[in-house]
């Protein structure tokens, strides 16, 4: 109603500013004219809102429509202002106004409540004072007002917006809160009328008191006003619901279960501390949440006593409780007793109960009687033959209860492992024998039988035993005898020398043992499941030395050079005496024997005898034959006596040389030329000319050498003292050849160079006599001995 009279001053005409102001007695009355019908109406409507005690009068004056208003200096003091104010504003075009948010406000009993809105004042006024008001004629406002205190606040900004804040909220504030506004000119202030009615109200919850589980029902939130845009909020029992169905204020329950029985409230977002009054809500129920309680609560030993209690929630109460063990009746009442129980009592018991609403079974408890292990056995996997390399497992499986945790393996009674499986990953020969199971639990422990585990395997711990076991003697009897260990047990046997297959058997026989059956044996062993090879055994047979034989270095030798020979032999144990003989005559020692500077004298048949432990042998003689120039060369005459002319004489060269001397050559001192070939030269008639000294030249391969002249004289010639000188020289030639032979020798050795002299040089033999020499020529005794190197 107050913002329609508003509105309507608003747009009314404006107003003359006529005013008549009487005062008669303890009233005022004042006096208004210049008004069209309609603005009548609305001065009529806005002191009915006013709701004052005054008297209102109508008439014309000066042709005017005319308003008297009557009533008390202490209502004319504000109440009048308001109306001159609102009545003149639109009458002289001024700017007060004052606009709320909202005109009416339904609050929660309790909660805060803030009220909003705009103003504005003419130009040119200052404003000194805002303030809330309940009561027009009252200046202080609300915060001065001893049921307001510490419970208003109010706010204004320069766009001049203001707001009141009303905290905890009572029932007696269901007021109408009005803006006002004091300026600088006494005169010029304002009230913003009508202001924002503020109702209040509470939460009530309607509901019914009862319910059969099963139906619908709704819950409604109550209040005695309208909330602005509420959000309602349910609680059940203190808590909030988020499951159930909520429609603006009602709370719907779609098929009621005993769970929606309780104690409901609601409550508005925003103010869930402002709840409603709780309402409670029963519902009748079959029974539900039966349960079963065991006594003793802790373990159930075989042979005790034990009882089954049930317990359950209905309404109305539960009296009738039936017992089942599975799905077999076995007994009735709210408890169940099993003296002296047995492990065959385990299982599953379930307590029916039922009341006047239908009947519903506990949930199964499981009774388990406690007892110690029994029935232990063991399962071996896999079940048929079990072959080394393989993973075999050993479970053991026992009834106990509680059920078995510890296990304990032993293999014979030693233990090997733990837990209710036994794995072997990869199971040796070495793990066949007998194995069994202890399972212990709280109440005790027993052991399974033993079970034989027998693993097969391929040979192995193949070995090879030598008899005789010492020194193995050619000619001797020897056996090799092969072990292993294998299973089933090997009866395939193969013996190899080398890689080459000798034998088969377990025993490898070599009665008449050579050195020729000395190396390398391996015994191969062979069973179902595999085969293997021992260890390479070595056989040594014992013998004396064989295959001795020498070797000379170097192929073809010449005198002076150095000539080794070495002797070669197979034995066991190996030659390390060696004796070499130059025919039956012993000459050296040792694996090799060197002659340094051989001479033909050292030609011969030499042999090597080898010896060890186990006897002696000689090797094959070998031929030294020594190479050397031509040495030795002489000359005779046939016939040796007086020599007549005209008889025939030969002369034969002798030498010694190797190879033997092939070329000769014959010359007569004093000539430059040979006079004859051939180890003869023959001189067929003998003359005067014939006579003189004839010389021969042997030569080999490797050299030559002259004779001493020979001197053919025919008879009454004085011969005999010529050959006398001849020898004589002869003989002083030879010595000084052999002297300047090893002095040759010796600077060779100093320097660097062969042993062997060099018998390229020239030594004269004087053959004449010394009343005899002019003849000879210089070379005529001169022997060329070749040194090869």
């Amino acid at each position: 109603m107050k913002a329609a009279v508003m509105r309507s001053l608003r747009t009314a005409p404006p107003l003359p500013l006529v005013f008549l102001l009487m005062t008669v007695g303890e009233s005022v009355s004042v006096g208004v004219c210049g008004f069209s019908q309609n603005q009548l109406r609305v001065v009529e409507q806005l002191l009915e809102v006013a709701r004052r005690e005054v008297k209102l009068a109508t008439g014309k004056w000066a042709g005017q429509l005319c308003v008297d208003v009557q009533l008390s200096w202490r209502q004319c003091h504000d109440e009048l202002v308001l109306g001159y104010l609102t009545l003149t504003e639109g009458a002289f075009g001024t700017e007060w106004s004052v606009k709320y948010n909202q005109q009416e406000i339904c609050a929660l009993k309790g909660s805060t409540v803030f009220m909003n809105g705009t103003f504005t004042h003419p130009e040119g006024l200052t404003v000194t004072e805002v303030f809330w008001t309940i009561d027009p004629a009252q200046k202080p406002g609300l915060s001065k007002d001893p049921d307001y205190s510490g419970r208003v606040e109010y706010f204004t900004d320069e766009q001049k917006h203001f707001s009141l804040k009303l905290s905890d909220v009572m029932k007696r504030d269901e007021q109408q809160f009005c803006f006002r506004i004091i300026t600088n000119v006494d005169k010029e202030k304002w009230l913003g009328f009508p202001g924002v009615q503020l109702r209040v109200t509470e939460l009530h919850v309607e509901a019914p008191e009862e319910l059969t589980e099963g139906e619908t029902a709704d819950l409604t939130c109550k209040t005695t006003c309208s909330l602005t845009d509420p959000t309602f909020i349910w609680s059940k029992n203190g808590r909030p619901l988020t499951t159930k169905t909520i429609e603006n204020n009602q709370l719907h329950l779609q098929t009621v279960s005993s769970e929606d029985a309780g104690s409901y409230s609601c409550a508005v977002r925003g103010s869930q501390h402002l709840r409603s009054t709780a309402h409670s809500l029963r519902v009748r129920y079959p029974p539900k949440n039966i349960s079963v309680s065991i006594s003793p609560s802790g373990r159930i030993i075989e042979g005790s006593s034990v009882n089954l209690t049930c317990s359950s929630d209905g309404n109305p109460p539960v009296k009738n409780h039936t017992w089942f063990k599975g799905s077999t009746s076995v007994g009735a009442g709210k408890t169940y007793s099993i003296p002296n129980i047995r492990s065959e009592d385990s299982g599953e018991y379930t307590c029916q109960s039922g009341n006047d609403h239908g009947e519903r079974n506990s949930t199964a408890v499981n009774l388990t009687v406690m007892y110690p292990p029994k029935r232990v056995s063991v399962s071996i996997i896999p079940s048929d033959e079990i072959v080394e390399g393989r993973s075999v497992n050993l479970t053991c499986s026992s009834d106990g209860n509680p059920p078995v945790k510890n296990y304990t393996w032993f293999k014979g009674s030693t233990p090997v492992g733990g837990g209710k499986t036994f794995s072997i990953p990869n199971i040796r020969s070495e793990d066949s024998g007998e194995y069994t199971c202890q399972s212990r639990n709280d109440h005790g422990e027993r052991n399974s039988t033993a079970v034989q585990l027998k693993v097969l395997y391929p040979a192995k711990k193949v070995s090879v035993s030598i008899s005789p076991s010492g020194e193995i003697v050619e000619g001797s009897s020897v056996s090799l005898t092969c072990s292993s260990d294998g299973n089933p047990p090997v009866k395939i046997y193969t013996w190899f020398k080398g890689s080459t297959p000798v034998g088969a058997g377990k025993t490898y026989n070599i009665p008449n043992i050579r050195s020729d059956d000395s190396g390398e044996y391996t015994c191969q062993s062979r069973n179902d499941h595999g085969e293997r090879n021992s260890t390479a055994v070595e056989i040594t047979v014992m013998y004396p030395p064989t295959n001795v034989s020498v070797s000379i270095s170097p192929g073809e030798i010449v005198e002076g050079r150095s000539v080794t020979l070495t002797c070669s032999s197979d034995g066991n144990p190996p030659v390390k005496n060696y004796t070499w003989f130059k025919g039956s005559t012993p000459v050296g020692a040792g694996k090799t024997y060197s002659i340094p500077n051989i001479r033909s004298e050292d030609s011969g048949e030499y042999t090597c005898q080898s010896r060890n432990d186990h006897g002696e042998r000689r090797s094959t003689a070998v031929q030294i034959n020594v190479l050397y120039p031509t040495k030795s060369v002489s000359v005779s005459i046939s016939p040796s006596g007086e020599i007549v002319e005209g008889s025939s004489v030969t002369l034969t060269c002798r030498s010694v040389g190797n190879p033997p001397v092939k070329i000769y050559t014959w010359f007569k001192q004093g000539g430059t030329s040979p006079v004859g070939s051939g180890q003869n030269y023959t001189i067929t008639y003998v003359s005067s000319e014939d006579t003189g000294r004839y010389y021969c030249e042997a030569r080999n391969d490797h050299g030559a050498q002259s004779s001493a002249g020979l001197p053919v004289s025919l008879k009454d010639h004085p011969v005999i003292p010529y050959v006398a000188v001849g020898v004589g020289l002869c003989i002083v030639a030879l010595f000084l050849t052999v002297v300047l032979w090893r002095r040759r020798k010796r600077q060779g050795g100093n320097t660097g160079q062969s042993n062997n002299p060099d018998l390229s040089q020239t030594g004269r033999n004087i053959a004449l006599p010394s009343n005899d020499t002019s003849g000879v020529p210089e070379n005529a005794t001169e022997a060329t001995l070749m040194n090869q190197q």
